[in-house]
């Protein structure tokens, strides 16, 4: 931890952090990967390509974000287009239902 008592940032130079949740998690072996990418549908891409079993649960056919998902970048909702640099955090939330 560092002296502001929250977790130290990664360094600037490392590729952005994707963090899964609920099921994605699971068909990606993992919560969190380092993937590169200039924007939020690069990482994504980066990412259907390294787990090929997410292809179809985050991007729809065109290359879209599906609507049930979810994506921030440092806290911020974010769409396809969405710049994102080294040693931010990317977080792929699908949405709760219930009923």
């Amino acid at each position: 931890m560092s002296a502001t008592g929250s977790h130290p940032r990664p360094q600037a130079t490392s590729p952005p952090l994707l963090c899964l949740h609920g099921p994605l998690r699971t068909l990606a072996g993992g919560a969190e990967h380092r993937v590169g990418g200039a924007s939020v549908l690069e990482l994504v891409r980066a990412l259907e390509d390294a787990h090929p079993q997410l292809r179809g649960w985050i991007l729809d056919e065109r290359g879209r974000i599906r609507r049930h998902i979810n994506i921030y970048v440092d806290g911020e909702r974010a769409e396809e287009r969405t710049p994102v640099r080294a040693g931010q955090r990317v977080e792929v939330l699908p949405a709760i239902t219930g009923g």
